[in-house]
């Protein structure tokens, strides 16, 4: 990766409107915190919920972390996204699966499951909240925040090592 290329994330659950608008807010929180440049966005494999807003529960969890996600809007997965992002990472495994299914031949994107950035949750899923209560919204708050954390301490590193810097 050159110095001058941006990183970009598609962070994908099943109908965006819980976990991946969630994943996206955390990422981009933590990357404008932290000041590294790179793209985020979010999408569902399903189409149920395009053009809605997040789940109440969600933006909820999000405004008492201090970011509004109520001008989010749910969209579905297209062809295109598949050479737009450098990396699409999925929720879920069942979503993993979709995503790699629906991946055109000419993909740029690597494809992964996000809580492979932690340490210690390779192969995990972030737990879908929506049957639940809000409890559990706080808690996939709290996978994808640390998810967002080592993305952005990853790219920040892989950074300082393209330019000789420790800092």
């Amino acid at each position: 990766m050159s110095l001058s290329s941006t990183r970009s994330f598609l962070l994908v659950c099943l109908g965006n409107i819980c976990r991946s608008p969630l994943a996206e807010a955390a990422l981009r929180d933590a990357a404008a915190r932290a000041g590294v440049a790179m793209t985020v966005d979010s999408a569902g494999t399903g189409a149920w919920h395009v053009g809605n807003p997040p789940d109440p529960r969600s933006q909820a969890v999000a405004l008492a972390h201090g970011i509004d996600i109520s001008g989010h809007r749910a969209r579905q997965v297209v062809a295109a996204d598949f050479r737009r992002f450098t990396d699409i990472l999925a929720l879920d495994r069942d979503n993993l699966a979709e995503l790699r299914r629906r991946a055109p031949k000419d993909s740029t994107a690597r494809i992964g499951l996000l809580m492979d950035a932690v340490p210690g949750r390779t192969g995990q899923a972030v737990v879908d909240p929506y049957y639940g209560g809000a409890a559990g919204f706080e808690v996939t708050w709290a996978d994808v925040s640390a998810a967002a954390g080592a993305i952005v301490e990853g790219v920040a590193a892989d950074r300082r090592s393209c330019t000789g810097r420790n800092s």
